[in-house]
């Protein structure tokens, strides 16, 4: 009897969704893989993919555009809505010559600060009404639900045009005082340096650049942030002072002083987050925050990042905290174990010394 791919992936979306999943890995010869709470689990009681199942359960939910960008770059990302119970962000891929396939959750409610038990300190950067805040951390760190909380902030309490640029969109935003326009890539815009420039033009008072993925991008967003809009952003680095690295490294030589000029004025603050199994189950955040103070400036006009890292520890009375203190805080009040702690600390030596 011929196999109804479409509700099998079903199933599968479904079990993600009732578990609490975060995600859902399906690649050929394998079970079924959940992620919960950080661990990855084996949904035994499904059968293990086949080459043709993988293949067909992809080109279900794949549109024509999508089919024809996978064949010809061996990955392409999309959004997938299941029903009105979810949406997922698709990554689809070749490995070892076979299909596989990653789907993130995004769930369908935005939480808030609170709801997701990040300091509330954060909500300060939507006072603003311009600068660049980079929300940055590890792949799959909660870098996105971060950001939404922060935009759905402004959208709450602020009537302003707020335009964002997604590859693919994740948090569908409802719109309450503010007017939202959400654009793809590859739907609505060529690209992300494109969509941004052409954004100028849209009369917009915050930008959300769902990710800074080159040089064209990180230096329109710095722009856009230096000429009246208040841009929110997300990059894949570990710390503030690796933040402001990775963006000056990105340009030629000759380039990098103005981009450090450029950055020491519109940056209002980099936040830097882990999401950390907790001791009581569930994940526990932990950030690193870097606020643009004349002294954090002045370290990047004058190239002197490495020092950054003893500014943030120096200056809690002005709402900046390092990733130790979070961490030692957690340990402190035990919602985390003190192993965790090591494993995510970039210090682990002195984590230690701060436990005693």
């Amino acid at each position: 009897m011929e196999k109804n791919y479409l509700e099998i992936l079903e199933d599968l979306l479904e079990t993600t969704i009732s578990e609490d999943a975060s995600d859902l890995h399906l690649s050929v010869s394998h079970y079924p893989i959940v992620r919960i709470n950080g661990k990855l689990i084996s949904l035994t009681k499904k059968e293990t993919i086949s080459s043709h199942d993988m293949r067909e359960i992809v080109m279900e939910i794949m549109n024509k555009e999508q089919k024809e960008k996978f064949l010809k770059e061996y990955e392409v990302d999309f959004s997938y809505s299941y029903k009105e119970k979810g949406r997922f962000r698709v990554n689809v891929f070749f490995q070892g010559g076979e299909i596989a396939c990653a789907m993130r959750l995004i769930p369908e409610k935005i939480k808030s600060l609170e709801e997701l038990n990040m300091p509330t300190s954060l909500y300060e950067f939507c006072e603003y009404s311009q600068g660049f805040v980079i929300i940055t951390g590890p792949t799959g760190h909660g870098k996105s639900t971060t950001l939404a909380a922060l935009i759905n902030k402004i959208n709450q309490e602020n009537f302003k045009h707020i335009i964002t640029i997604e590859d693919p969109i994740e948090y569908v935003f409802k719109e309450e005082r503010s007017l939202i326009n959400q654009r793809e890539i590859h739907q609505d815009a060529l690209s992300f340096p494109r969509a941004l420039k052409s954004a100028f033009r849209q009369d917009p008072d915050v930008i959300m650049v769902g990710e800074m993925r080159d040089p064209v991008t990180i230096s329109t967003a710095i722009t856009a942030a230096e000429t009246g809009h208040l841009v929110f952003s997300t990059l894949h680095t570990n710390s503030a002072s690796q933040t402001m690295h990775r963006i000056i490294d990105s340009f030629p030589p000759e380039q990098q002083n103005q981009i450090r000029a450029q950055l020491s004025t519109a940056l209002l603050g980099v936040v830097s987050q882990r999401i950390i199994p907790g001791i009581k189950g569930g994940l526990v955040p932990a950030c690193e925050i870097m606020t643009a103070t004349p002294a954090v400036s002045n370290l990047i006009r004058e190239n002197k990042m490495h020092e950054i890292d003893l500014v943030i520890e120096t200056s809690s009375e002005q709402g900046m905290i390092s990733l130790n203190k979070a961490l030692f805080s957690l340990v402190s009040k035990r919602e985390i174990s003190l192993k965790n702690a090591l494993t995510y600390s970039r210090n682990p030596s002195e984590l230690k010394r701060m436990l005693g």
